[in-house]
């Protein structure tokens, strides 16, 4: 009985931190409230105490929710690709495919958080940044992989900062101007980029 409370208790967690970042992805961290957070993840508040006592917890473990959901959908597809130039590339459209399936609502959490947070200092801006920080280190890694290989010359963080920005630009890009058409020119610009620096482009498709 005992390990039978833990498992729903586990899910009911599960539950509240899936909506709350799916609700945060629209409305940020802050707009998240004890009551439409209970209705949409279909508990009762005194379920959501059992789980936190303040809103600041709340936020902190939506966030490392958030970097869960994002190896799982960006970095472990990439996985899959081999090592090198085709993995970078990889990476890049497995964050595109993430926002054009619309996973969240709002397209991309920690676009939304990092504009809400990078002037107000404290806990949750720490973990946003952290979370950043262990994204671009990976990607700058991916690229430097590539480089070791000979499958690109780059400069790594200058390269994983490009393609990092590309990224968030299709997220705004998608919604308020160009629509799915934002996407293709997402990849078509790292795609045309990664081909200009790498000494063997026949490791990358053309279009």
């Amino acid at each position: 009985m005992t390990d039978g409370r833990k498992a729903r208790g586990q899910r009911s967690r599960e539950a509240i931190l899936e909506s709350a970042v799916a609700l945060a992805s629209v409305d940020g961290l802050g707009g998240l409230t004890l009551g439409r957070l209970a209705e949409v993840a279909g508990v009762s508040k005194s379920g959501f105490f059992a789980h936190w006592r303040d809103k600041e917890q709340l936020q902190l473990d939506a966030v490392e929710w958030a970097r869960r959901q994002w190896v799982e959908h960006v970095v472990t597809p990439a996985l899959a690709v081999p090592k090198g130039v085709r993995r970078v590339l990889a990476l890049h459209e497995a964050r595109l495919a993430f926002y054009e399936k619309g996973v969240l609502p709002g397209g991309c959490f920690f676009f939304v958080a990092q504009v809400e947070f990078d002037d107000r200092p404290g806990p949750v801006k720490d973990r946003v940044a952290e979370a950043m920080n262990d994204w671009l280190g990976y990607l700058e890694k991916s690229v430097q992989e590539a480089v070791d290989r000979g499958e690109l010359r780059a400069d790594p963080a200058q390269l994983a900062y490009e393609i990092e920005a590309l990224g968030e630009a299709a997220v705004t890009h998608s919604r308020l101007r160009d629509g799915p058409r934002a996407f293709g020119h997402a990849r078509r610009a790292v795609l045309d980029r990664l081909r200009a620096l790498s000494p063997d482009p026949s490791l990358l498709p053309e279009d």
